[in-house]
């Protein structure tokens, strides 16, 4: 009997402890010790890689992944659908050439712009809105998104623009959002949720962005047709004249080969 009790006295804690457990476990009540992990500062350059041409790419995340925080980087890849987007840092001159392309093909587009842009061509982003287009949020500065790791900085980008946006068009922004260069990190896309943002990426683009030193007519189509796929979001620059030149003929073409244009707005219902 002493003995039992100098047990009893020596495991005192760990016998409540059991004991706890196992009420807890009587009435279907289960302790755990795993918490959520911390969405992570990690900075992340968005690329993708083409394995073969005409089919969808792959991420250097996963759409599962992008999924989890309303980010995308392509659409179905079971339908032929191509979602057109631009990116529109400055205007240069060309938009209103893109504009008229699209309007003579019925091809409604994104257009992601910043302040700047709204202050230096409204007008654009009037025609913009009056002809069906989106007009999506590209940050107020275009800094490097991956860099600002508080919701109060990152939603001050956002909010800046949408409110130069209202002030102009009378409307709210579509919550369509692409970061700067591709720069992101889980907690940046983690942020875009909270504020009601869809977040995009891009499944076809190629470098068109040097005003400068523009690619060939001839080389800008062989890049864009042989890698156009099922779900395409396809990233062009409003900036490059060779866009300008060759958007007739490559609407038309993708058009035969069977595709039709959606709009990002398909993916708020996924």
């Amino acid at each position: 009997m002493f003995g039992f009790k100098n047990f009893i006295k020596k495991n005192w804690i760990f016998l409540s402890i059991f004991s706890l457990a196992a009420i807890l476990l009587t009435h279907g009540i289960v302790i755990s010790n795993t918490v959520d992990a911390p969405a992570s500062t990690t900075v992340c350059d968005w690329g993708i890689a083409f394995d073969k041409n005409n089919e969808p790419p792959r991420g250097n995340v996963s759409a599962e992944e992008l999924k989890k925080n309303n980010a995308y980087f392509i659409g179905d890849t079971e339908d032929k659908t191509i979602y057109l987007t631009f990116d529109a840092g400055y205007e240069n001159g060309q938009t209103a050439q893109i504009l008229d392309t699209l309007k003579k093909h019925e091809v409604k587009a994104a257009f992601f712009i910043v302040s700047h842009y709204i202050k230096t061509a409204p007008e654009l982003v009037k025609r913009m809105v009056e002809e069906g287009h989106i007009v999506a949020n590209h940050t107020s500065t275009h800094p490097d998104m991956s860099k600002i790791s508080t919701i109060e900085s990152f939603t001050e980008e956002l909010t800046g623009i949408e409110e130069r946006y209202k002030e102009l068009t009378g409307e709210d922004m579509p919550k369509f959002y692409r970061p700067p260069q591709g720069k992101f990190s889980e907690m940046n896309l983690e942020f875009a949720k909270q504020l009601g943002y869809t977040t995009v990426f891009w499944s076809l683009a190629y470098k068109d962005w040097d005003t400068q030193n523009q690619p060939s007519k001839e080389y800008a189509l062989d890049k864009l047709n042989s890698r156009i796929h099922n779900g395409s979001i396809v990233l062009l620059h409003s900036t490059s004249q060779t866009n300008a030149d060759i958007l007739d003929e490559l609407l038309t073409g993708w058009k035969e080969q069977g595709y039709i244009f959606g709009t990002l707005y398909d993916f708020e219902s996924r």
